[in-house]
C-alpha cells in the first residue's frame, strides 16, 4: 500500500474506487484518501471518508472518469468467466484513467485462495477432487461442500498475457516470491509514468 500511495502521489484529497475491498487496506497509509468502496455483499451507507456501494464489479454505477484511481487487490480472479472477467477491465478503465489492479499468478506453485501446492495447474476436475486433501484452507475451514464448490466455482486464475489483454494500456508489474512471480499488478498512471 505504501508503494500504491507513493506511486499514485495519494493525498487526503485523492477520490478512490475500490472495487471489492474493504477498510483494511486504507489503514496501512496514513494518507487519508476518500474512499468508494464496492463490493456485492454490502450495504449502501458513509461512515467518515468511507463511502459504501453494494455493486457488481463488471457493471459499476458510476460516470466515466469519476475517481482519481480506482483499485482492484485480488477481486478479478473472483467475479466468473472470462467475459466478465473482461466486463470487470473495461469498468475499472471506464471509472478512472488511472488504476491500480493486482491479481495472482495462474503458474505461480502455490494456489492463494485455496492455500494448496500446484494442484490448480491439474484439469479442473480433477484439482476440485483434490481440495479437500490438499488445501490448507479446507484442513482450517471444514467448509460444507456446497461452499467449496462455490468458491472454486468462481476463481479463475489470470496469466500474465491475460492480464495483458485485459489491460492493454498498463504497465504490468510482476509481484515476487522466492523469485517466482507470484502475482501481477496492472497499473495505469494517466499523468504520466506509473
Amino acid at each position: 500500500m505504501k508503494t500504491f500511495a507513493e506511486r499514485f502521489r495519494v493525498s487526503d484529497a485523492t477520490r478512490i474506487c475500490d472495487v471489492g475491498g474493504t477498510t483494511q487496506n486504507w489503514g496501512y497509509i496514513p494518507e487519508k484518501p476518500q474512499v468508494t468502496i464496492c463490493n456485492i455483499n454490502i450495504k449502501d451507507e458513509e461512515r467518515g471518508r468511507f463511502i459504501f456501494r453494494r455493486a457488481d464489479g463488471t457493471k459499476l454505477p458510476f460516470e466515466n472518469d469519476s475517481f482519481d484511481i480506482a483499485f482492484s487487490n485480488s477481486v478479478i480472479e473472483h467475479v466468473g468467466d472470462w467475459e466478465r472477467q473482461k466486463a470487470f477491465a473495461e469498468e475499472m478503465r471506464r471509472i478512472s484513467k488511472n488504476y491500480y489492479v493486482q491479481t495472482p499468478n495462474r503458474w505461480f506453485f502455490v494456489e492463494p485462495h485455496f492455500i494448496a501446492p500446484g494442484i490448480h495447474l491439474l484439469p479442473r476436475a480433477l484439482y476440485r477432487r483434490l481440495i479437500p486433501f490438499f488445501s490448507a484452507w479446507f484442513w482450517i475451514h471444514r467448509p460444507p461442500r456446497e461452499e467449496v464448490d462455490s468458491v472454486f466455482e468462481e476463481i479463475r486464475l489470470l496469466d500474465r498475457d491475460e492480464v495483458r489483454t485485459l489491460f492493454p494500456d498498463a504497465e504490468i508489474v510482476e509481484e515476487t516470491f522466492l523469485g517466482m512471480t507470484k502475482s501481477f499488478i496492472a497499473i495505469r498512471k494517466a499523468d504520466g509514468p506509473a
